[in-house]
């Protein structure tokens, strides 16, 4: 069973309607009491402010919710916001975010192109992952942000997209992973991923 963190975030119901397509059971979690011991991953999605996210989520209890599950071995993947949230700290609002994955976000401003990047960009697989199972190298897939995910450690970026600099557009460890862009809007090869995360 895959959970999905509710907090109102907007893509919530496309992910929660892509993982259906999946076969794979669902449910909504909006506080810690919605925990089923069914659940073996989490999903956290996310569009909108990350301080706006970070308060609904501090106030929810939702917090501490999955950061004892990441504790207990539960895997966790971020999408879009989501992966943002991850990370330490986020200029979006100078607000502290999770801390699972060691980093900041930052907004694009070294780069010459139009913020918020949005629309569909290559990612290059740099570790062989097997979220990229089945998938082609430097694949498209569908943007939507103005900050970007910039971990402390090579080891935790994954895949890398250029847009007028290089940054971390896929993270991750040994159980938190995270996706700048959309999978649920990017088309089979979105779909892909979200398979092989669930799986």
């Amino acid at each position: 069973m895959i959970g999905i963190i509710d907090y109102g975030a907007g893509n919530l119901h496309s992910v929660l309607k892509a993982i259906d397509r999946l076969d794979y059971q669902t449910k909504l979690i909006t506080n810690p009491e919605d925990h089923d011991e069914a659940i073996t991953k989490l999903i956290l999605p996310g569009v909108g402010n990350a301080k706006v996210a970070m308060n609904v989520l501090n106030e929810s209890g939702l917090t501490s919710y999955m950061k004892e599950a990441v504790a207990k071995g539960i895997p966790l993947l971020g999408i879009c916001l989501g992966m943002q949230l991850l990370l330490e700290t986020s200029e979006e609002g100078d607000v502290e975010c999770l801390g699972l994955i060691k980093g900041s976000v930052p907004l694009f401003k070294e780069t010459v192109e139009k913020v918020p990047h949005m629309g569909w960009n290559q990612v290059q697989d740099v570790q062989n992952h097997f979220l990229f199972q089945h998938i082609p190298q430097q694949t498209d897939f569908y943007f939507v942000h103005s900050f970007y995910a910039n971990p402390t450690e090579q080891k935790d970026v994954l895949g890398v997209t250029n847009y007028g600099l290089d940054f971390a557009s896929v993270i991750g460890n040994e159980q938190v992973m995270g996706v700048q862009f959309h999978p649920e809007k990017s088309g089979k090869y979105g779909i892909q991923l979200l398979d092989n995360y669930c799986k």
